[in-house]
């Protein structure tokens, strides 16, 4: 009986080529943060800067894990806007409404 060789197009050995743009960073910081959000749902990942510095950085995932990079991502930023609109109309944790007399 012969061995199988694993297929090239296997997860492990994924070329760039097959990897897709699922989201966009202003800075490298920021796809580190997205990087690390997909990698730590076992999501493959890789970022790209686009050009220079100043053009941004592509954050890349292969094919068949777009649809849920998508979903991860989108659930992130929602929660973030979530926290940083309450964050603006917040309350004043500090104010007279709070201190307790007893």
């Amino acid at each position: 009986m012969m061995a199988r060789k694993a297929k090239k197009g296997s997860k492990a050995g994924q070329k760039l080529k097959e990897f897709v743009a699922v989201a966009f960073a202003r800075d490298e910081i920021e796809a580190k943060e997205y990087e690390t959000l997909l990698a730590g749902e076992d999501i493959p990942v890789t970022i790209r800067q686009q050009g220079d510095a100043d053009d941004g950085y592509s954050v890349m995932v292969p094919e068949e894990y777009v649809d849920e990079a998508y979903v991860i991502i989108e659930s992130q930023d929602a929660f973030e806007d979530y926290y940083d609109d309450a964050d603006e109309g917040g309350i004043d944790l500090g104010s007279e409404e709070f201190d307790d007399e007893y």
